[in-house]
Formats: structure tokens, sequence, C-alpha cells
């Protein structure tokens, strides 16, 4: 007995040693302007060429994170990669696994070694730093990353000058009065390689213990010194070519611009996983093998709600159900058209009792590489998404309580020759088709029960199935077929930036139509109204910042889309061409990437646009 207490006792002491052996340490890292918490979209600040101008966005990412012993030796921590971004809040970082020693400073560097900036990004997890359609700093078809986006708005005298003289001419309520809130844009986008920055920071870091260290990250330095940065002298973007004075500089003031604030133990917490248990899974079911492009990242798909194809095949149904509608005249499938992308070629959709809606649907595929759904992002999840419609009493215009009730008790002929129905699979079946819900719930849920969670899973499910990469662009990246010289130069237009400066002369679509997806996550105003009668993003935030943004849009498929915009404005591409070259209305939103241009937008030559449009329409999967 005596024995085997001693055992236990030198066990336990063994498994305290080896629990004490490993800790973690924090790293926060807090964006500032001259020491004072950074304020975005405020245009408060100055540069040293008393230049007024705000900051709207700040996003980069961190790599070859190391701690120095006492002895000067390095501990290199392989693989780690960080992603920071002001707007989303990403302002921390976790090093796991660390050997519990003192350690005197911390190393890091503002961008990517060689090997792991031109690594193929598709590979990396949805939740992976590295993950662009997650970080929205990968260069795609350049080849990769930005390091650091900064951009912005900023007080151009000649703009303000200009604005007056205008307001002399035209006294019209819709013109601005106040020459101080003329601005125009600026876009640093810190790139390549040799640009990557090391940053090395003295702190003394007792890891016996989980720490944290907390940073500070002045961007008042950034831009300042020792080289200080004028958007009227230096110009207001870059893209770090080689020879770039801007590039150069934020390289040279990058180290000076992080400070360490405070070094802390940090308390033990118990953090709870998510919940990624599959919601009500059949005992028996078949797994959905979903499909995309070897070139698209990998997509964040709900672990709480695996595809499988008794699920797809109920949303399928119901997607195309007009019960779920208050008179039994409306599906989902009636505004959102297979033959349209699963968009709706009339400028806004018609809901029960003929009323007119206010924003044109948006298409339907590529969803799954979306976190926010609806022209303002009302909608955080596709299952959120599907239900909304339903209960809006200007489209179905009914309730959930109903839709469950219709479809419990009801098993129906169905007419499969109506117009555009959603998939081919439904069209080549036989002529009618025996909608037994309750059945199908079954092999779906498990479940005869219905319920409007369930539905909801079961729509998201289908949504989430249509996917679209195989358009005559992307067989040409796979060298199955050839762009036209007319449609090369218009790749050529549309992945190049606008900078006379630089001479640079594209039309610079890519900043936000880019990667494999011709899409982002991001909300924007571009340039569509100097005052906005529908307030977009701000409807669901309330944030001013946010007035006349909507999200932005996937580029495939766009010549099926038509009309275009959140309203349906413009009927055709060529309208929408002509306003980005020439349309484009200022406001105090408008997105940096084309307030930095001239008055009206881009110009481009009759040429361009036609070369342009063609490049667009490569785009359609057939």
């Amino acid at each position: 007995m005596a024995r085997a207490a001693k055992t236990i006792l030198l066990l336990g002491a063994l498994l305290r040693l080896t629990a004490a052996s490993v800790a973690s340490l924090q790293v926060e890292i807090t964006p500032r302007f001259h020491g004072q918490p950074l304020a975005l979209n405020e245009p408060r600040y100055e540069n040293s060429a008393g230049e007024k101008f705000s900051i709207t966005r700040v996003s980069w990412l961190a790599s070859g994170f190391a701690l120095q012993r006492g002895d000067g030796s390095w501990l290199e921590l392989t693989n780690r990669v960080a992603w920071f971004d002001a707007e989303r809040g990403r302002d921390s970082f976790r090093l796991e696994n660390l050997p519990a020693e003192n350690f005197r400073s911390l190393r890091f560097s503002v961008g990517l070694e060689e090997s792991i900036n031109t690594n193929n990004p598709a590979q990396y997890a949805a939740d992976h730093p590295l993950n662009p359609n997650l970080n929205g700093l990968h260069w795609s078809w350049q080849g990769g990353y930005i390091f650091l986006a900064l951009e912005g708005l900023w007080r151009n005298p000649v703009a303000a000058a200009r604005q007056s003289a205008v307001n002399t001419k035209d006294d019209s309520a819709a013109l601005s009065r106040d020459v101080a809130t003329v601005f125009d844009g600026w876009s640093y986008h810190l790139a390549r390689s040799p640009n990557s920055t090391r940053i090395v920071l003295a702190a003394p870091l007792d890891l016996t213990r989980d720490t944290r260290l907390n940073l500070d990250f002045d961007l008042g330095t950034l831009l300042n010194a020792p080289r200080p940065l004028s958007f009227g002298k230096d110009g207001t973007s870059t893209h770090s070519r080689p020879g770039d004075l801007i590039a150069a500089a934020l390289v040279a003031n990058l180290p000076g611009a992080f400070s360490v604030k405070r070094v802390s133990a940090m308390m033990a917490v118990e953090v709870a996983a998510a919940n990624s248990k599959p919601l009500y899974l059949p005992e028996k079911f078949t797994p959905y093998r979903f499909q995309m492009s070897a070139m698209f990242p990998i997509p964040d798909l709900p672990r709480d709600n695996p595809l499988i194809e008794e699920r797809v095949v109920l949303g399928e149904k119901l997607f195309s159900e007009t019960a779920l509608s208050k008179d039994g005249t409306l599906s989902c499938a009636s505004c959102h058209k297979a033959n349209a992308a699963f968009a709706d070629p009339r400028r806004v959709s018609l809901g029960v009792r003929d009323q007119a809606g206010t924003r044109n649907a948006m298409p339907l595929f590529n969803l799954a590489w979306k976190s926010s759904f609806f022209w303002d992002g009302r909608a955080p999840s596709l299952r959120a998404q599907a239900l909304l419609p339903i209960q809006d009493h200007t489209e179905m215009d009914e309730t959930l309580t109903n839709v469950v009730s219709k479809l419990s008790r009801r098993r129906r002929e169905e007419s499969l020759t109506k117009p555009n129905q959603p998939s081919q699979s439904l069209l080549t079946s036989s002529p009618t088709n025996k909608v037994d819900y309750p059945a199908l719930f079954t092999a779906a849920f498990g479940s005869p029960e219905i319920t409007a969670e369930k539905i909801g899973l079961a729509v998201e499910q289908f949504i989430l199935t249509l996917t679209s990469f195989d358009s005559k662009f992307d067989r040409a990246l796979r060298g199955e077929g050839k762009l036209s010289a007319e449609e090369q130069r218009g790749f050529e237009l549309f992945m190049t930036e606008y900078d006379p400066r630089r001479e640079q002369f594209g039309a610079d679509c890519f900043h936000c139509h880019g990667g494999p997806l011709f899409q982002s996550q991001t909300f924007a105003n571009n340039g569509l109204d100097s005052a906005f009668a529908d307030p977009g993003r701000a409807k669901i935030t309330g944030k001013d910042a946010d007035a006349g943004k909507f999200a932005t849009p996937s580029l495939r498929n766009i010549a099926l889309t038509a009309p275009y915009m959140h309203d349906g404005r413009f009927a055709t591409l060529e309208e929408v061409v002509e306003h980005y070259t020439s349309g484009m209305k200022r406001s105090a939103t408008l997105d940096p990437n084309l307030a930095k241009h001239p008055a009206g937008g881009v110009p481009l030559v009759a040429a361009d646009k036609r070369a342009l449009l063609a490049f667009l329409k490569t785009l359609t999967d057939e």
C-alpha cells in the first residue's frame, strides 16, 4: 500500500510538472493614432503635410514569430500566422504550447516569407488566417498576399476648390455647401515578399505561466515618421511595385509604429467550445458530394448542418413550394429564376397581391462563401435568410406557423411543367410528383415533425449546393480553351489599377471583385448617389459610416443577372461600365478605392470599355 501510494504521488508530481512545462502567450495589438485609440471612418486625423484624413480600413498579416531567450538565442515558432483587422475587431493572437521559460523579446514580421506568400491559397481551412475568403487580402491572379491594407479618405484641396466652384454655379440641395467635407480616397497596400518587415520588441515574458502581451500599433507614426507621407505629394495609392516610394516609406516606418503597452498574467478561464453537433441527423443518410473549383478557397460550411442528399432534396422541393406564401401563388423560385443564375429579371420583385418590393433580388450561387446575406447583410446565415421572405408582408406575407401547418397536413399533386424550376433533376422527372412532406422530413431529419427551423436548414442546404465555376474564363485557366485578344485585354484592365502617377491605366475592378469568386465579404458605397433614399447597411448597424453601403455581389454570371445594383437601376452591363467611368457620385462614405479616382470615375476609351464587357461575359457558366 505504501509503495502504491508513493507511486501515485510520483505520478501526480510528474503530471503537474508536465502540465507546467508549456504555456501560452496571448498577443493583443491595439491600433492607435498618436497614442489615442483609433476611430475608424472619422476625418479627424492630420499628417505632417497638414492634410486632413480618415482611416476606414486597417487589415494586416503577421508571421515569423520568435522569442528571444536570456542568452540572446531565438526560439523560432514555425507555421504561426496571424490576421488582424480593425473593423472586424480581430486584435489578438494566441501562441500555444510554448516552453515554460523566461524570454526577453518578441519578434515577428508584418508580411509573409516568399514560400508562404506564393503558396496555393486554396489549401487553407475556412478559419485559417490565410484563407483569402476570410481575410480579403489575397492578390489572386497577380499572386501573393497584401501584407498591410490601409485605406481612407482625405481632404484634397483641389477637389475642394472644384466642389466650391460647382456650388457657386449650382444651388441645388444635393450639392454639399461645406467645402471641408469634400474628400478623395487613398489606398495603401503593402505587398510583395521583399517588403515583409521585421518587428523586434523588448518585453520581459515570464512564460512559466500563461501570459498576455499588449502591444500598440500607432498609425500616426506609420504615416509620419521617420519618412512622412503626403497624399498630395507622394500619391494616394500603392501596390508595392519595385521602386515605389510609398511602399519604401511604410517599410521604413513600420518598426517604430509598434510598442509594448504591458505584460500581465492571464486569469484561468473556461472557454466553451462552439456547438458544432449536427442537428437532427437521421440514423441513415447519404453524404452530399459538394463540388467546387480547385482554385476556390475552402468554404466555412455549417458544422451543425452537414450536407446530406436527403436534406438537399427536401430543400429543393421547398424552394419551389408555393404553400410558403399566403395566397399560394409564390415560391422562392418565383423571384430566383434558374435561367437567370437564380436572380430576378425584374427591377424589383413582386410579392403577393402584386406588391412591388424595394430592392432587386440577388442571385443565389456560390453563397457557401458568404458570411452574411441580403443587400444589407441583415441575415447572418442562409437558414435565417430563407425564412425572412416568407414573413415579409411585401413578399410572401405568411406566418411560419401557417407554413408548418400547411406542409404537415398536405400531400399534393404538383405539376412539374411550370417554367424556371430550380434544378435539372426536377425538369427531367415525371409529369407529376407526389410531395409527401412528412416522409421527406423523416428522411432528412429522422422524424416526420415539421418545424420552421428544419425548413430553414433544408433550404440552406439546397442553396449551398448552387455553385458556379465552369465558365469560359475557368476553362481558359485550365488550358481547355482560350480567351480572345479582346477578352484578354478586358481581363488585364479588370486586374490593373488606375494610377497615372505610376503609368497604370486599368479599370481597377479587382479591389472589390477580386479572387476566383469575383466577390468580397465587404459592404461598399459605389457612388450611385450623393444622398441615400435607401440607407443600406446603415439601417442594420445604425452607423453613419455605413450609409449607402451594400453587399458586394459576385461578377460571375453577370451577363445573366440584369438588371443591376441593389435597386435594379441599370438595365444593361454597358450602363454599369458607364457608371464606373463617368457617373460615380461623391459622398462621405464613398469607397476609398473609388474615391481616389477622378471626378466621375475611371476614364476608359470606347475600345477598353468593349474589352472589359467582353471579359465580363466570359464569366457566364452555361
